[in-house]
């Protein structure tokens, strides 16, 4: 297991490192539910661009707005801590299965045909790595995008969120704690602090690592994988220098998704007396090939039981 934060190099995937490399993705996924992947395929420059246009737009857009809302009015007052809003600043935009950023107010024609063209490098990425999840887990290549395809196919969206510097941080959360209710998540972040995921009931500050993307998987996953990775809460601290700009991509099923584990993650049904007849054998012996052999019914379940073995 990671010591710290795993950062997996998705470029290991290609030759003798590739079981190495697995493993330690199979690890972040099941015992951390957030790590960072570089050699990702997403190209710097267009990674820059998204960060440096999202900038622009808040700045020019969103800010003044933002600077004459009542939250900002309360924070400045000192009236006490908000528990029931965000410092934060943002807008959206859905990809998947049909783009709207046409529809975002007053975007220039530069940041609308970077999103169109990070949107697809996202995408790719993104069932990239629901792909590698079901290869560690031996499921079927592509079972999760089509758990989440609906009639449709999946949703995928974009929150563009920046979070001010903020007079009074003590007062007001930059985003409230909470678990994402999607699939899997791709942030683009910048290197001012604030993200914060929650690990062994500590809070864990989120170091960004240069030219690398922030993963993190929601509860669709959770329920698909019956459990086996975890969808874990998070938060967003204000900070007094603050400027920090998010740009986090949700691959989603789509609403229409009928979600369910997936039945080769389940455990088998049994009676008592048929996995005592395989227990009787294999006692010392790993738990979890008795668990397989319970689905396929191996031929000594016909059998007698000679005897209880504890």
């Amino acid at each position: 297991m990671e010591k710290g934060m795993p950062v997996i190099d998705l470029a290991g995937l290609d030759g003798k490192r590739r079981k190495e490399t697995l493993a330690r993705f199979q690890d972040a996924c099941e015992n951390w539910g957030f790590f960072q992947v570089v050699n990702h395929g997403v190209a710097t420059e267009l990674v820059e661009r998204t960060k440096r246009l999202t900038h622009e737009y808040h700045d020019a857009v969103l800010k003044p707005a933002f600077q004459q809302s009542e939250v900002v009015k309360k924070v400045e007052a000192g009236e006490g801590r908000i528990g029931d809003k965000d410092w934060e600043t943002c807008f959206f935009v859905q990809h998947l299965p049909a783009s709207n950023a046409d529809k975002v107010p007053n975007i220039s024609t530069e940041l609308f045909e970077t999103i169109k063209e990070y949107e697809q490098e996202a995408a790719k990425l993104a069932e990239r790595l629901l792909d590698l999840i079901c290869e560690n887990l031996a499921l079927e290549e592509g079972y999760i995008k089509k758990a989440f395809a609906g009639a449709s196919g999946p949703f995928m969206g974009t929150k563009f969120a920046k979070y001010p510097s903020c007079p009074k941080p003590d007062l007001i959360t930059g985003l409230r704690t909470h678990t994402d209710a999607g699939g899997i998540i791709l942030v683009l972040q910048d290197d001012v602090p604030g993200l914060q995921f929650l690990k062994g009931g500590d809070w864990v500050d989120v170091v960004p690592v240069p030219g690398a993307i922030f993963i993190n998987t929601g509860d669709q996953l959770e329920v698909i994988t019956n459990g086996r990775i975890k969808s874990i809460p998070h938060r967003v601290i204000a900070q007094e220098e603050g400027g920090r700009i998010s740009i986090a991509t949700f691959y989603n099923p789509a609403s229409d998704a009928v979600i369910g584990p997936a039945p080769s993650l389940l455990y088998p049904v049994f009676k008592f007396e048929e996995y005592m007849k395989v227990y009787a054998g294999t006692k010392f012996a790993d738990k979890e090939p008795r668990f397989e052999a319970m689905k396929t019914r191996p031929a000594e379940l016909d059998g007698p039981l000679n005897g209880l073995v504890y």
